[in-house]
């Protein structure tokens, strides 16, 4: 008696909730917004229809420029082929496991290299590509101990 009362309770707390993420409840600048899902919403999960729905809120608060360099973004994206895009997914994935710091020290290598003539740049790249891939596990060692960061494989680095 007592679990039928607090699953009626959650059900009653969670009612509103669960229904307010029911096409028919968005708003109708959401819909418009969103009309693109309106024949799947019903079979999207409740954490893709939040998620849905905070990107919508992130996108009607951008400025225009925002927005073109958004579509920019998502455009060169899309041109990715599938092998690319799950190989980015998969660094992501890692890179969120790292810490603050490990984070923040990735960032700031990342921000250095940027920072140099493309020259430069391709330099590197072409230097790495020319390693064997146990100078590249080496080179990836020595880098740890001065920087200790993470371990990442020798096929993701520049």
């Amino acid at each position: 008696m007592i679990k039928r009362c607090l699953t009626l309770i959650l059900l009653l707390l969670a009612g509103p909730a669960l229904a307010a993420d029911a096409w028919r409840d968005l708003t109708p600048a959401e819909q418009k917004a969103l009309q693109g899902f309106a024949e799947q919403w019903d079979e999207l999960s409740p954490a893709q229809r939040h998620k849905l729905r905070r990107g919508l809120a992130v996108w009607l608060n951008m400025d225009d420029a925002q927005r073109a360099r958004a579509r920019q973004r998502f455009q060169q994206w899309r041109q990715l082929d599938p092998a690319t895009r799950q190989r980015i997914r998969q660094r992501f994935e890692r890179f969120k496991q790292l810490s603050p710091q490990q984070r923040q020290r990735l960032r700031q290598r990342y921000q250095w290299f940027k920072r140099l003539p493309p020259e430069r740049r391709q330099q590197l790249r072409q230097r790495w590509r020319q390693l064997s891939p146990e100078q590249r596990r080496r080179a990836l060692e020595r880098a740890h101990r001065r920087n200790p960061v993470s371990r990442p494989s020798a096929r993701n680095a520049p």
